[in-house]
Formats: structure tokens, C-alpha cells, sequence
């Protein structure tokens, strides 16, 4: 993770750095909110994930002043947008015509915004969506072929990470399957078929032979 990490740059490593420090999956990352970032209690407020379900997960410490500090400058960009008459953002319909203001708001942009504006098909509204899925899965893919590591990777290596790495540190799997929002605790419990389960201390005989004193030479 810490390779990949290092290998990555911009708005897209800070959106891998959600998934990994979150257990987000990707389409859950881009589709964030600001309103769903709560610094003051570290949380993420996940709208409709799978199963059209809310969650909330945790907000890693060490991310928040990038965060912040990208924050800032999308703040800005909406500013922009709005003086330039197109700062709107998309909201569900019904959302739209209980809220008609809310588009505007700042509280509804997303927090990882595309680099350009577009004409939304739906209502012909040009205005700016959220950063595309193939945007950052490019970037994983450019990553790995750095580190070259002889692994499958994509968005979701990041998330199970999240979860391996959790259990591994003695976290409940229960809390594990509510951070990560599986309905059933067998989908959680995956992860305990690929973590190294700490605690074992199993040690190879071959490695135990190895650490032995040199035997004299027979005469």
C-alpha cells in the first residue's frame, strides 16, 4: 500500500488515500459530498452505497490536512463556477425539487470534482460532476507498473486492505462489517481466510534449523 501510495500523485492519490484509510470502494469516494466529511468527529457519511444503504466509516487523522487544504481549492473552483453561472451540481430529482437552493450550496459539491465542465444529458444543464472512475483506476494501473508488484491491483485492493489490515490489529470483525457496510457477516469474514493472523508466532523448522550454531566438524 505504502509503494502504490508513494507512486501516486495529485487528487487521484488522495482519493486512493480515502479508499485505503476509509474502506471506501470508488464509486462511494467520488461521489462524496463536503457535507458528508465531518473533521471534527473523523467520519465519512456514505449516501446510498450498496444495497442503497447509508454508513459511516471512519476519517483517517493523517489525511485530514490534505483534505483540508483540497478543500479549499474546490471551495474556490465552486465560486468560480457559480460567478461564471454554472455552479450547480447534480442532486437526485426528488432531493432537487424538495431543496431547489441545495444545488448551489456548497455543502453539496463533491469533494473530488472533474477538472472540466460538461453538459449533464439529463436536464442539458452544463455544470461540473465528480471525478471519473477510469481517471483514477488509470492512475492505479500507472502506479503498480512503477512498483511492479506481481499482484493483481485495482481500486478494491485498497479497501480490502482496509479490512485485512484492521482485523490484523485485533479490530471486531462485527465493526469491521460495519465500517465496510456488508450485510452479512460472511462477506466480512473473508478477510479472515487472507490475513496473517498475528499472535500465531508460527516459526518454519527449516528456519529454527537455521538459527542453530554451526555443528563442528566430524574427525
Amino acid at each position: 500500500v505504502q509503494a502504490l501510495l508513494n507512486a501516486l500523485k495529485g487528487n487521484t492519490k488522495l482519493v486512493v488515500r480515502m479508499l485505503y484509510g476509509s474502506g471506501l470502494r470508488l464509486t462511494e469516494a467520488l461521489r462524496l459530498r463536503v457535507k458528508d466529511i465531518d473533521f471534527e468527529r473523523r467520519t465519512v457519511t456514505v449516501r446510498a452505497g450498496k444495497g442503497d444503504k447509508d454508513r459511516t466509516t471512519i476519517l483517517a487523522k493523517a489525511i485530514t490536512p490534505a483534505l483540508k487544504e483540497h478543500l479549499e481549492f474546490v471551495r474556490a473552483l465552486h465560486k468560480k463556477d457559480l460567478d461564471e453561472g454554472c455552479g450547480k451540481t447534480y442532486l437526485p430529482p426528488a432531493l432537487e425539487r424538495a431543496m431547489p437552493r441545495a444545488a448551489s450550496e456548497w455543502i453539496w459539491q463533491y469533494v473530488f470534482p472533474s477538472q472540466s465542465l460538461s453538459i449533464d444529458p439529463r436536464s442539458n444543464i452544463t455544470r461540473r460532476h465528480h471525478m471519473h472512475p477510469d481517471t483514477v483506476n488509470t492512475a492505479i494501473k500507472k502506479a503498480n507498473s512503477i512498483c511492479r508488484i506481481p499482484k493483481r491491483i485495482s481500486s478494491h485492493t485498497f479497501r480490502h486492505s482496509f479490512a485485512t489490515h484492521l482485523i490484523e490489529s485485533g479490530t471486531p470483525i462485527q465493526t469491521v462489517q460495519d465500517l465496510l457496510g456488508h450485510a452479512n457477516i460472511e462477506t466480512t469474514r473473508i478477510y479472515l481466510h487472507t490475513i496473517r493472523k498475528p499472535g500465531l508466532g508460527l516459526v518454519s523448522p527449516e528456519d529454527i534449523l537455521s538459527d542453530l550454531p554451526a555443528s563442528p566438524a566430524s574427525t
